[in-house]
This record gives C-alpha cells, structure tokens and sequence, in this order.
C-alpha cells in the first residue's frame, strides 16, 4: 500500500490550497519519523478538515502517530475531522479508536489480470458516439465539466480544478492515448462529452514489483446514463492497458456504490485492499 494517496503526495510536491498545514514529526537524531498533511478547507464552508498521516517503519511503535494525530486535531480545532488509513491494519483502528473516531467511508480497491482472452472490447457504442483521445490544451474545460456533474455527490472528486487537472498532466505518467473521451458529434464543432476513461499506469514499485495499469477516473454524464458507456468505456481502457504489454490493473472505488462495484465486478475485479476515512467530532 501507498502510504499517502496521490493527492497527498502532489500537494507535498506543489503546495495546495490555502488553509493547508504541513506536519513533521523529528526523531532524536533530526531525521523525518512522521509526516501528516491536514487540509482544513475553505474559510467558513462548514466542511470537514481532513489529514493523512504516515510513519516511518523504523519509528512504530513509539508514539508517533498519536504524536501526530494529536498536533493535527489541534491544528482542526473545533472542526469535524476525517482522517485516512491507507490499509485496514490493526495499528491504524486502535490509533483512531483510542481518539474517539469512526468509520466514516471505505474506498476499495479492486484488481484484476489483464493476461484473460476477454479484453478485446465488447460493449458497443451508440452509432453516434466516438472515442478519441485527449488533447491537452483543448479539452479541460469540457472533460472539467462533465467530472463535476458525473461526481456531483463526490467530495473529492467532484470538485477538481483546472489546475488540479494541469498538476496531473505535467506529471511523469500521464499519457493522452490514455485517456479516452467518448463524444457525440464534433468536439471541434459543439459535439457533445459524453463519458470518459482516463488511465494510468504505475511504474515498478508503486503499485507492485511490476508495472500496474489503473482505471484512474471512469465518468458517464447523468444525462448519458443507460447507454452503456460505462461498459464499453471500461473495456476500451483495459484493453489499451494490456496493448500496453500491462499484466495486472486496480481501480478504487467507494464501497457503498453499489452500481459501480457490480460493474467492476462483471468485468472481472475483484477486492485487494481498503482504506479507510475516519471521522472524529470534536
């Protein structure tokens, strides 16, 4: 398991939003023996602050975390806080049950083999309906907009920006053939975006010894629901994956979406692995 999640980790490398604090924790000898991101949102929205929290091997055991988590609840104040662990350990729920905290979500992530002889693309597209890939520079604002509306009730998701989506593009592995847009009419001339499926791909040692394809972001437009682009969308995506010479893929997804989880399934995932959002109110 990653021990940050990529927004995490792109905030570290970039910075954020204001109202984000950065928290270290210092071993005797002045080397980084935890590390905690809190993001306590915009002035007045009402949402939740929200932290993650990590600690070095070499150092559990001994304090750490709670030292951590302590600082960040200080940090939220009198805000309702959401914490992530990245993996369903032991460690981690004892730490936030000996805070006061609950399960508040659980994000699965799901894996399958790309070696099966079932990838080749099955679902068909509406005879008006194409997929092409996306073309930096040209379609953010339309890809943009059809995110927030396919993850309206999402609240990471749904709210990205343009620059959340220029971090991505300007990072190592992103790939615009990748990432796959299904439009009706010309995008050039008022077509429509229906859906999409941007993937990824993991190097050696992010995911696993090997390479790992990812289905990063799968949205359908609510007024495109019933056309069957979330299934043929998906196939599409795994089979460039595997084009790509990728023998395993993972996606995450929200445990209580059950329409997701059953698509998922029906394509031959299944569950790896969990974290968990825990929430404390003060």
């Amino acid at each position: 398991m990653r021990p940050l999640s990529e927004e995490a980790e792109l905030r570290l490398q970039h910075g954020g939003p204001p109202g984000g604090r950065d928290v270290l924790v210092l071993d005797d000898g002045g080397a980084p023996a935890g590390y905690a991101r809190l993001e306590l949102g915009a002035p007045g929205s009402g949402d939740d602050a929200e932290a993650e929290l990590v600690v070095a091997p070499a150092a559990r055991g001994r304090g750490v975390g709670d030292t951590l988590l302590t600082r960040v609840e200080e940090l939220a104040g009198d805000r309702p806080l959401r914490v992530w662990a990245h993996g369903d350990l032991p460690a981690a729920t004892a730490l936030a049950t000996a805070h006061g905290y609950t399960r508040a979500r659980v994000l699965l992530q799901m894996r399958r083999p790309l070696t099966d002889d079932d990838l080749e693309p099955r679902a068909a597209l509406p005879a008006d309906v194409r997929v092409a890939a996306y073309r930096p520079g040209r379609d953010g604002p339309a890809w943009l907009r059809v995110n927030a509306r396919a993850f309206a009730a999402h609240p990471e998701q749904g709210s990205w920006t343009p620059e959340d989506l220029r971090l991505r593009e300007a990072e190592p592995w992103f790939d615009p053939a990748g990432f796959l847009l299904a439009w009706r009419g010309d995008p050039d001339a008022g077509g429509t975006l229906l859906g999409s499926h941007w993937t990824k791909v993991h190097p050696p040692g992010d995911a696993g010894p090997d390479p790992v394809g990812e289905v990063y972001v799968l949205g359908i437009d609510p007024d495109a629901q019933g056309l069957g682009l979330g299934r043929a969308l998906t196939d599409r995506g795994l089979a460039h994956l595997r084009a790509r010479g990728l023998e395993q893929v993972l996606l995450y997804v929200e445990e209580d979406n059950l329409a997701a989880v059953r698509l998922y399934e029906g394509r031959g995932f299944s569950r790896y692995a969990v974290d968990i959002s825990w929430r404390r109110v003060p």
